[in-house]
């Protein structure tokens, strides 16, 4: 596809004038140049105005050429013939015989007959971008890439060190293919590469003091170490693998691979996270059951990576660094049961309410949960009290006339599963045994009013619940 440019050519060479005087060009023919007529240099004398643009046209398409000068007395040529230039001669040449004829036709060395004209060039953009891609200087054998400075890469035992620059003879191709571009448009027949500034230059050279820094501050994290903590267990993140984190530096800081640290702290996670986990608990009776349920421990994966990231980014150091993960839930305890030794346990099969203190029985109580005849059965496992609340009105579904399936007042209100809580059931003279299995609850623990507020003042917010039965 060709697209149209514009350019004014070059005068020609500077025209040397003789003794002998101008004359006039009388009984010539006025269709024609005077002797000696000259457009940007092209000779057109005593040619009529469609010959003289044939001639100019002719000149520039088969002529033509751009001569580009490299370093070391390197040049390559690029013809006009093989990117298809043309150019088209405007009216101009009309006005030049008209202004002729009417001064006189004065010919002769004296007589000033060199003109200029803009006029409308023409090239095939993708033979000229082909022919560009092709040169020598581009992509020629004896190439040499042009590099900084910069650091080793990473070897296990092995030290970082700094790689010398190369300044080589490589070309930014951009810029140069914008130079050559701008030279055929404009008409010129040379360029200079050089002087232009297409070279690829070295940006980092080894005596720089940042990069001699930088290489002291990842030799500094081959020895660093980042300790985490999980109750009487721990991980090491060792130099190691620190380094191999890194990807490059910037303002002199070294910078890590975001994915490879948010894998090794979700690698964490799928060993010390218990949240949504099966345990085992030890029931009041002494029993071991399996429960799963969402109480327990969950590193927050997205914001321990951050901030790892930015304990790194604050450089190595020769001591160990200890931290705890951020976590997105917590439970009681890292030693042992997740749960530790203060708890309340709902014996869904036994139908009673256990409450510990630091080990020891410290309340309990009969109860009655979900009624399993309509599939309200209590969900088993492990949760954690929500919040506490005295004096609420519990409702069931909403009914299309407005009202609900049910209205029960408590006072104290004690919810761990979403709508699921302990509560006292005033509305209950029996507590206990099957109750549960054809007038049970709607899912939630029915406890005797009169022992409902010894268990509020000893509840508190997160405390573990754990349900556990059928």
């Amino acid at each position: 596809m060709k697209k149209i440019h514009t350019f004014l050519a070059a005068m020609a060479a500077a025209a040397i004038v003789l003794a002998s005087p101008a004359y006039a060009d009388e009984g010539a023919d006025t269709s024609r140049f005077v002797p000696g007529t000259r457009v940007n240099g092209i000779g057109i004398g005593n040619m009529t105005v469609d010959e003289a643009a044939a001639q100019i046209e002719g000149f520039y398409a088969g002529e033509y050429q751009l001569s580009i000068k490299g370093r070391d007395g390197a040049s390559d040529t690029i013809k006009g013939t093989d990117i298809d230039y043309k150019v088209a001669v405007p009216a101009g040449l009309a006005a030049i015989l008209e202004a002729q004829n009417a001064s006189g036709r004065n010919a002769g060395p004296s007589a000033d007959n060199a003109h200029s004209l803009t006029m409308t060039a023409s090239y095939n953009e993708e033979k000229l971008s082909a022919v560009i891609q092709g040169l020598p200087c581009l992509s020629g054998s004896g190439i040499i890439t042009t590099s900084d400075a910069r650091i080793s890469d990473y070897r296990e035992g092995e030290a970082y060190t700094i790689i010398p620059a190369v300044q080589g003879n490589d070309l930014d191709l951009e810029k140069t293919k914008a130079l050559i571009t701008e030279a055929v448009k404009t008409g010129s027949t040379s360029v200079d590469l050089d002087s232009a500034g297409c070279y690829r230059q070295v940006q980092v050279w080894e005596t720089s003091e940042e990069i001699k820094k930088l290489c002291d501050t990842m030799n500094g994290y081959r020895t660093m170490s980042v300790r985490y903590l999980f109750g009487d267990q721990s991980e090491v993140l060792d130099g190691g693998t620190i380094c191999s984190w890194i990807t490059g530096s910037t303002d002199g800081k070294a910078v890590f691979d975001q994915e490879k640290a948010a894998a090794y702290i979700q690698g964490l996670a799928a060993v010390y996270d218990t949240a949504g986990t099966t345990r085992t608990f030890h029931t009041a009776l002494g029993a071991d059951v399996a429960l799963t349920g969402p109480y327990g421990w969950k590193i927050d994966v997205a914001g321990e990576s951050q901030a790892l990231l930015a304990l790194l980014a604050e450089g190595p150091s020769e001591k160990v660094k200890e931290r705890e993960p951020l976590y997105a839930l917590e439970a009681a305890s890292r030693t042992g049961s997740d749960w530790g030794t203060t708890y309340v346990e709902v014996d869904l099969t036994g139908q009673h309410v256990y409450a510990f203190k630091d080990g020891a029985l410290v309340w309990d109580a009969p109860c009655v949960t979900g009624n399993i005849s309509k599939n309200y059965t209590t969900p088993p496992g492990i949760y954690s009290l929500t919040y506490k609340e005295k004096d609420r009105i519990l409702r069931g579904a909403k009914k299309a006339d407005g009202t609900y399936e049910y209205e029960s007042h408590v006072d104290y209100w004690m919810p761990f599963n979403g709508g699921i809580g302990l509560h006292d059931a005033a509305w209950r003279n029996k507590f206990g045994g099957t109750i549960y299995q054809t007038s049970g609850s709607h899912g939630c623990v029915n406890l005797p009013p009169a022992q409902v507020p010894a268990l509020y003042e000893f509840v508190y917010k997160g405390i573990p619940v754990i349900c556990h039965g059928a």
